[in-house]
């Protein structure tokens, strides 16, 4: 029992800085959270300055748009390019659920406004414009307003001549807009296509998940294409596919490691080198 002896003294320690000396009387809630690979318990704000990557077995843990901005960016320099949006039930589409029932369900659940974020800050001191997808907002799904920051983001940063990041996590086109959210694949394309005409950097790192017609449009265009590690990559999902060809597929089938060694991507980078080695990138294409 030697290891709670020397446990207890630490976890009194560490809580004792994060919140108080008055603080080790009563650990406060939200305190851990266990890995769900190797299950382990983590600490949580030892977690987070570990980049959201178990410290056992670096699976590296979903995260949000605002825990995505706090690790990639130089404190205090991220700036927002979000406008507010007009929610349009173009078709007045009903599944299970009405889609202006499932809009509103997906604003409490992610805490942010629409699938895609975008905004400026820096990594190193250097500029970037970035666009990151939110999953639990509808499974990061790309719909009109998607597709319209998308392309403001591009817009940005050839006005700024300013590289561009995207980090791609989806589950594709969004059903509820129809043809509308198929569009936003040639229009996302198209404004690629006019950032590298003017020879602006454009990096796509891709996470996990990332399928469909995001898979299938900006996030395989980067100049660089980089996955974290273990992120499923394709256009149907594993799933799908067996039960389309009735045949069991690889445990690696879609994963990263398996997509770079067919050549579909460029690089897989642990959450925590992501830093350095966009900025060694970047001085490179600059």
């Amino acid at each position: 029992m030697n290891w709670i002896k020397d446990f207890i003294p630490t976890l009194k320690q560490n809580i004792s800085k994060t919140f108080g000396k008055d603080s080790n009387s009563k650990i406060p809630e939200g305190l851990w959270k266990s890995c769900e690979k190797c299950g382990s318990i983590l600490y949580i704000p030892e977690l987070k300055k570990n980049s959201y990557v178990c410290s056992k077995c670096s699976n590296h843990f979903k995260i949000n748009v605002s825990e995505r901005i706090e690790i990639t960016f130089d404190e205090n320099t991220y700036s927002s390019l979000n406008e507010k949006e007009e929610f349009k039930d173009y078709l007045k589409f009903i599944d299970t659920k009405k889609y202006k029932d499932r809009f509103h369900e997906a604003l409490k659940k992610s805490k942010t406004d629409e699938a895609l974020s975008i905004g400026t800050g820096k990594i190193k001191d250097r500029e970037i414009v970035v666009a990151i997808f939110e999953f639990d907002f509808l499974g990061g799904s790309m719909g009109a307003v998607v597709g319209k920051r998308f392309v403001k983001a591009v817009e940005h940063s050839i006005e700024k001549k300013i590289p561009l990041i995207s980090f791609s996590t989806s589950g594709g086109a969004r059903m509820q807009e129809s043809m509308i959210s198929l569009f936003q694949m040639g229009k996302t394309a198209a404004a690629i296509k006019k950032l590298k005409n003017r020879k602006i950097p454009f990096i796509s790192v891709l996470v996990d998940p990332c399928y469909g017609g995001v898979t299938a449009s900006l996030a395989m265009l980067g100049d660089i294409i980089i996955a974290e590690p273990n992120a499923r990559i394709g256009f149907s999902g594993k799933r799908v596919i067996q039960d389309t060809v009735k045949e069991d597929l690889p445990k690696d089938f879609q994963t990263a490691e398996k997509q770079l060694e067919k050549g579909f991507i460029d690089k897989i980078i642990d959450r925590r080198e992501l830093r350095d080695f966009v900025s060694k990138i970047l001085k490179i294409l600059s």
